[in-house]
């Protein structure tokens, strides 16, 4: 057993590995729950840790916790929050929906750190989880809380900086491209022209407009939980210990989080986490939208739109030589789907009689993975479809003037002087010879060729 240490808890004894700074209730955890392997995510603790760093010290301000003892508790939890000790963290993360065996695995870890900072051994006294760490909050609101700021701090430090930069790179092509003309397309078939540039700038517009949404959805998230304790009402939370926990908190991370107005529907609902959801889920069908156009405006290179050029970061093909894919933009592609289920679980987890009943939400490690992991995976699909996508492509400009020209949507333009039906002779006559529409109109000689020219000049078919 020299592997070993003995703690306790309310059960009685457990074997606790002897390098663990966890303690019993950990390890009970880790044998009750060997579901998935994957530990809480890493964003999760280090707000955890900034939760319990919060709650000491506002804590020690009250008199409420010795000053030795705080001190001892605040600089393990600030070791927590910086990431140092994510090993001692191993509860799974489908394990008792309120998180309260995560919850416990961070009381447990930083006490025991706090003691070896006094001097002590691991498993000994001096700092209790429960007592000193754990002070006037419950799981019920300490999870809800970790999980806003976790997400609040993501959002607005990963996410959000990588959509401006893919927004920003579509608005450059937006102007790049702004004298390239091509072939509008409708339902997948030939429609009239636009501007190759109005089309990046309708991508930049909706990345845009996702990060308006995002922006609005992620208001709700400052709003805590902390002090409801166990079911909203506060009991053992002193009435100064949430608004001092939330100033604290607003100014480690420079956001501004309060105090919950209802702690009620902060504890029994998902709401705000939803709707951030629901935004992640916006965003994530702009970027796919868009990812999935640039791969097939650059289809091809010979046998496809081939309008576009993708910047070549690795070869295509194990057995075609040359062959190179858009492998950017099926990377995002597989993103958006992800953030999508990630969505689909989140609801699910928010929805009444599933994970909120009644005073708590019971699959708040479930939820906080799956919006956690939605964050990082769009930041990180952004950040390089941006750098390594949008950055490098190139217009074949040439291509695109070509397939204008033989588009037989040109019709369009000469039903205003010539009327539907005949601008539709002339269409269905340029598809059955294999010619163009303007080729037709000068066979026939439906106009002048001076009123003719202006009225096919592709360019001025595209507005302002």
């Amino acid at each position: 057993m020299a592997d070993k240490r003995i703690e306790k808890d309310s059960l009685g004894e457990v074997a606790v590995p002897a390098g663990a700074l966890y303690g019993a209730q950990t390890a009970r955890a880790v044998a009750n729950f060997p579901i998935s392997g994957w530990p809480m995510p890493a964003e999760f603790i280090r707000a955890l840790g900034l939760v319990k760093l919060a709650a000491a010290m506002a804590n020690k301000q009250a008199g409420r916790l010795a000053a030795d003892q705080a001190d001892a508790v605040i600089a393990a939890a600030q070791e927590v929050a910086d990431g140092k000790l994510n090993e001692h963290f191993p509860v799974d993360v489908f394990q008792t929906g309120s998180g309260t065996s995560t919850n416990m695995n961070a009381n447990e870890v930083i006490a025991n750190r706090a003691i070896a900072i006094l001097g002590g051994a691991r498993g000994g006294k001096g700092i209790h989880p429960n007592d000193h760490v754990n002070m006037a909050q419950s799981s019920n609101d300490v999870i809800p809380t970790a999980l806003h700021v976790a997400a609040a701090v993501e959002v607005n430090s990963a996410l959000t900086p990588s959509l401006r930069r893919l927004r920003e790179q579509l608005g450059v092509k937006a102007s790049q491209f702004d004298a390239v003309v091509k072939v509008g397309r409708t339902h997948g078939m030939d429609a009239v022209p636009i501007r190759l540039g109005q089309e990046f700038g309708g991508y930049a517009a909706q990345i845009d407009g996702a990060l308006g949404m995002l922006d609005r959805a992620v208001v709700g998230l400052y709003s805590l939980p902390i002090g409801g304790t166990a079911v909203g009402t506060g009991l053992n939370a002193p009435k100064d210990f949430a608004p001092e926990v939330c100033r604290i908190l607003a100014s480690r991370t420079g956001l501004p989080f309060e105090e919950a107005a209802n702690h009620f529907q902060a504890q029994g609902a998902k709401d705000a986490v939803l709707f951030v959801s629901g935004a992640l889920k916006t965003a994530a069908v702009a970027m796919g939208k868009v990812a999935s156009d640039v791969r097939l405006l650059a289809s091809g290179p010979r046998c496809g739109l081939g309008e576009l050029v993708l910047p070549a970061v690795q070869p295509g093909s194990s057995i075609m030589p040359g062959k190179v894919n858009p492998v950017i933009c099926e990377s995002v592609v597989q993103v958006c789907c992800q953030v999508i289920g990630c969505d689909a679980a989140i609801t699910a987890g928010a929805t009444g009689g599933v994970g909120g009943i009644l005073e708590l939400n019971v699959a708040m490690p479930m939820i906080a993975v799956n919006l956690l992991t939605a964050i990082r995976l769009l930041g990180n699909a952004a950040g390089a479809f941006a750098d390594k996508c949008i950055r490098g492509l190139k217009a074949d400009e040439d291509r695109c003037r070509r397939l204008v020209e033989q588009s037989l949507a040109m019709a369009t333009a000469l039903a205003p002087r010539i009327g539907y039906d005949a601008a539709a002779e002339i269409a269905k006559q340029a598809f059955s010879s294999g010619r163009t529409v303007r080729e037709v109109c000068i066979e026939r000689k439906v106009l002048p060729r001076k009123e003719l020219d202006e009225l096919l000049d592709a360019r001025g078919q595209t507005g302002t």
